[in-house]
């Protein structure tokens, strides 16, 4: 089992040293060894384990859902039925902020028209 440090888990992973550091204590990693100077002694697999939380963070996973479904990982408890539900939550969250973007582009729209038509919302006594 080859132990890293935790700069060179950074540099692999493609994060910063802060990354990594917040990432422990939010319980994304398991608290790593430590040698008798203090340094963090880290397992290889703890580079995975990052590229892993930042590709479901991608996916737009809260860094909570990205906790619960890593800790569900290593417990064994992650079945079918879950993953996906939490995919489908992500999705759900997309299609409403969709939804409000559109909203919020009509009303710029509708803003940018009565400008034009020098009925500007922006100021009483300016035109735009």
């Amino acid at each position: 089992m080859a132990v890293v440090r935790i700069g060179q888990v950074a540099a692999e992973a493609g994060v910063s040293i802060d990354t990594v550091r917040f990432y422990e204590r939010r319980g994304v990693l398991p608290e790593p060894r430590r040698r008798p100077s203090g340094y963090r002694e880290y397992e290889q697999s703890t580079v995975e384990r990052i590229r892993t939380a930042r590709a479901l963070q991608q996916l737009g996973l809260s860094l909570d859902e990205v906790i619960a479904a890593l800790h569900d990982h290593d417990t064994g408890n992650a079945d079918r039925d879950e993953q996906p539900a939490r995919l489908e939550a992500v999705i759900d969250r997309i299609d409403t902020t969709i939804t409000d973007l559109r909203k919020t582009r009509r009303h710029l729209r509708d803003t940018i028209d009565q400008c034009r038509s020098g009925n500007c919302r922006f100021s009483p006594t300016h035109r735009c």
